[in-house]
């Protein structure tokens, strides 16, 4: 009988060992560019763009970009099932900014924001 993957690192690794591996993979989580985010989420340039409502090249770009508005990364994340929280971390404690979130239509909200 086959087993998985999942059965066999836990009959042969201890517990110490699988916490630390989940913890370093967590981490190289936390540091993906948004190329890599795309390619782990199974979507290509192409059908992300169509989605996007943008050409392939100019997501191209993006994807290099080091610089971008808050919300075409939203954008971006969203479309790939995530979701964009921005957090300033500072010495005493972190503090999430909310006016970065995605605001809900209402008559008095800008439409797509």
């Amino acid at each position: 009988m086959a087993r998985s993957f999942d059965e066999l690192v836990k009959r042969t690794t201890t517990k110490r060992t699988r916490a630390r591996a989940t913890r370093r993979t967590k981490q190289l989580l936390g540091e993906l560019l948004l190329s890599e985010i795309r390619k782990i989420a199974g979507r290509s340039q192409s059908d992300l763009a169509d989605e996007l409502g943008i050409k392939q090249p100019s997501l191209s770009k993006l994807e290099k970009q080091s610089d971008m508005q808050v919300s075409t990364l939203r954008r971006i994340i969203e479309a790939l099932g995530g979701e964009l929280e921005v957090i300033a971390r500072f010495p005493k404690g972190n503090v999430r900014l909310e006016q970065f979130r995605k605001k809900v239509s209402g008559p008095f909200s800008e439409k797509g924001s």
